[in-house]
Order: structure tokens, then C-alpha cells, then sequence
């Protein structure tokens, strides 16, 4: 049943990895064009993570209510209506309605992040790390052939006569749209449902009071507290730097590129995530979380001297992408083993709301940043919240050898 499950999650996680990725590849370009300006440019990215943060809460009090599969199809299916609308304002030079657009379109964001935790349902304890892992692997796939592709199917867009940037937007629907339907199908049984995790009784109660009582509940454990540090923090690095190099890149006369940049990016961040997973569940979550640490400190580092050379671009986001992979998956998993089983689903939904809001937070920034102090501080910022986290668990994993010593 689990290996079931697996097959099913990662058709639908590449499906959705992929949408995102074309829409990330682009929208910075587009919303730059329809503003004249980069100042704002981050913010149809921030209103994406926005979006995922305002879904994640309900979709987990949904897969608590009634199970996995109406939760992610759902968001998935949420998610296409949203590449439908930005494709619609994008061609219509309406940057309002492109701002709405990918508020919704944030919804299969949400499934897609969800997906990993589904796959530890059913998982053994020990085996949370290779089972996220494997998930996040295969976005990989979705992942690099997203933005490679984009520029085929912006010149297909345009050879039709459809606006520069907007083509993108009308794959990601129908990637969305058929992975909220494959899921709909296929995800049978219900992975949650088989794992005894679905209380159909359970109260729906106030979505912001429950979120604090959830938070709350995981910072009083010092490793689910460091877990969800981790998971946010290496988003909003990766997220800052990422957000902004497309546009890095057409100030210095090589946006041509910045589509292979980005699949290069995805591919460090989805394509070791088999390693990763196994590293984790191996040598333990500290370790893991201070190696993604030192690698996404590396990247952002690689990013702030690059300057002119494309090829250093190339490096630092690859380095980007797979440190926050080693984040994502020890993080997570961490989170995961560190609070109780009858809050482990909201735990879940939480860490995906603030992980969210700590990405929009960093889109948002990221183009006020690089206008007003360049990319470079962007980059030295990202950096920063990278060796935050790799000092972080550098002193937990002391205090732990400190309680261990035999008296």
C-alpha cells in the first residue's frame, strides 16, 4: 500500500512542481513589463506563497476531516482556476487581476508541499526521511523541464499572438488541472484514511486560534521548534535570492539564460532529494540540517560574487536549490518524529502556513532590496538566515550530547 501511494504522490508531485515552475520562471519577467519597474516585482511571487499560507490550514483540517485525497485534489484544482486568471490578466496588461490570479494559483502550491507529508502516512518512523525525500525527488523532474521548456512555449505563445510571459501560465493550468485529477483517482486508498489518522467528528474551530494553539505546541519542543525554523528559514533564503535573479540577470544582458538558471535551481533543489532522505534517517536530523545550512550560505554566497559571470549564477543557484533541499527534508522530518500523533496533521498544515508567510514575506522584499541596495545585500541577507539555522543546530546538537553524558 505504501509503495502504492508513493507511485501515485510523485505523478502528482511532478505534475505540480512543474506548473509552479513555469510560473515562477516568467512571472517576475511579466509583472516587471506590465509595471516598468522592478521595485514591485517580487510581489506577484509573494501573493503565491500568500495564497499557499491562506490554503494550507483548511487543506489540513480537510485530509484530518475526511483524508489525503479530497484535500490535495482540491488544491490542486483551486490551484488551475488560478493560472487561468493570471493567464487571463497577463494578457490583458491587468496587473491587479495577475495579483489575484496568483493568490489562487497558490492553492496547488499548498497541494505540492502537502504531498510530502502524505507520503509519511503510512511510512515507519525511521523512514520519514527517505519517504519525503523520495516525493520531493521526483519533483525534480517537473521541476527542471518546467523552466527549460518555458522559452518553447513562450515563442509558441507569441507565434499565436499572445502577449510575452503569459504562454507559461495556460501549461501550468492543465498541469494542475491534471494532477488534481490523477490524485482524484488514483489515490485509493486513502493513505491517511488507511493509517488511521481521519477523525470525521473532528470540530472545525477558529483557523487563526488554531494555528497559535499549534505553533505554540511546537515551540515548547526544542526540536520540532528547530525543525520548523529550518523548514521556514531555508524557504525565505531560497526564495529571496530566487525570486529576484531573472531580473539580476537581464541587468546584466543574460536573460536568456535565466530559464536554464532556474531549472538548474530546481533540479539542486528536487534532484538529490533520494540521498538527502536516506543521509537523514542515517546520520541523524542535526547533522543534516547544519550540512543544508553551511551548502545554502554557500549558494547565496556564490550569488553575492558573481557579479557579471553567468557561470557563478549557475553554481551559487544550484548550490541554493540543494541546501534548501537538506532544509526541507530534515526539517520536516524532524518536525515530523518531535511532536505527538495527535497534532502531527496541523503540526503539518502550520509549518506549511509560516513557511509560506515567511516566502511572501521574502518575494515581497526581495524586489524593495534589490531596487533600493542592489542584489548583492539581498544575497549577504539570505546568507544570514543560513547561518542562523547552522548555528541553531550546531548548539541544540551540543545540548543534546550535553543531556546524554553519562553522570
Amino acid at each position: 500500500m505504501q509503495r502504492r501511494t508513493l507511485s501515485v504522490l510523485m505523478a502528482g508531485q511532478a505534475l505540480g512542481v512543474a506548473a509552479i515552475a513555469s510560473a515562477v520562471a516568467v512571472v517576475p519577467l511579466l509583472a516587471s513589463d506590465l509595471l516598468g519597474s522592478d521595485r514591485w516585482a517580487g510581489l506577484p511571487s509573494a501573493m503565491m506563497t500568500f495564497g499557499t499560507a491562506a490554503v494550507a490550514g483548511p487543506l489540513a483540517q480537510r485530509a484530518a476531516r475526511r483524508g489525503r485525497r479530497p484535500a490535495l485534489s482540491l488544491g490542486f484544482t483551486i490551484g488551475a482556476g488560478g493560472a487561468v486568471l493570471a493567464f487571463v490578466s497577463g494578457e490583458s496588461g491587468v496587473f491587479a487581476g495577475l495579483l489575484i490570479g496568483m493568490l489562487v494559483f497558490g492553492a496547488g502550491q499548498s497541494s505540492t508541499l502537502q504531498t510530502r507529508f502524505a507520503a509519511t502516512d503510512l511510512a515507519e518512523p525511521g523512514q520519514y526521511g527517505a519517504a519525503i525525500a523520495l516525493v520531493v525527488w521526483v519533483g525534480a523532474l517537473g521541476g527542471v523541464i518546467g523552466p527549460v521548456l518555458t522559452p518553447l512555449q513562450e515563442k509558441a505563445g507569441e507565434a499565436i499572438g499572445l502577449a510575452p510571459h503569459v504562454a507559461p501560465f495556460a501549461v501550468a493550468a492543465v498541469l494542475y488541472g491534471c494532477a488534481g485529477a490523477y490524485l482524484a483517482w488514483r489515490l485509493r486508498p486513502d493513505p491517511l484514511v488507511a493509517a488511521g489518522g481521519v477523525d470525521p467528528r473532528a470540530v472545525r474551530g477558529s483557523r487563526v486560534a488554531d494555528l497559535r494553539s499549534t505553533i505554540g505546541a511546537i515551540m515548547a519542543r526544542p526540536n520540532a521548534a528547530l525543525g520548523l525554523a529550518t523548514i521556514v528559514l531555508s524557504q525565505a533564503a531560497m526564495v529571496a535570492v530566487m525570486t529576484m535573479t531573472p531580473l539580476h540577470m537581464r541587468d546584466h544582458g543574460h536573460a536568456g539564460l535565466s530559464g536554464y538558471v532556474i531549472g538548474l535551481h530546481i533540479a539542486g533543489m528536487y534532484g538529490a532529494a533520494p540521498l538527502v532522505g536516506r543521509y537523514s534517517d542515517r546520520v541523524g536530523r542535526m547533522r543534516s540540517i547544519q550540512i543544508g545550512g553551511a551548502i545554502l550560505a554557500s549558494g547565496t554566497i556564490a550569488a553575492v560574487v558573481a557579479g557579471y559571470q553567468p557561470v557563478l549564477i549557475f553554481v551559487g543557484l544550484f548550490l541554493l536549490g540543494l541546501g534548501w533541499n537538506f532544509g526541507l527534508i530534515a526539517g520536516s522530518a524532524l518536525l515530523n518524529e518531535s511532536v505527538p500523533e495527535g497534532i502531527r496533521v496541523k503540526a503539518q498544515g502550520a509549518a506549511d502556513v509560516m513557511l509560506s508567510v515567511f516566502g511572501a514575506t521574502a518575494a515581497i522584499s526581495s524586489g524593495l532590496i534589490k531596487q533600493g541596495a542592489g542584489f548583492h545585500w539581498l544575497a549577504n541577507l539570505a546568507t544570514g538566515m543560513a547561518v542562523f539555522v547552522l548555528l541553531w543546530a550546531l548548539s541544540a546538537s551540543r545540548r543534546q550530547a550535553v543531556t546524554t553524558e553519562p553522570v
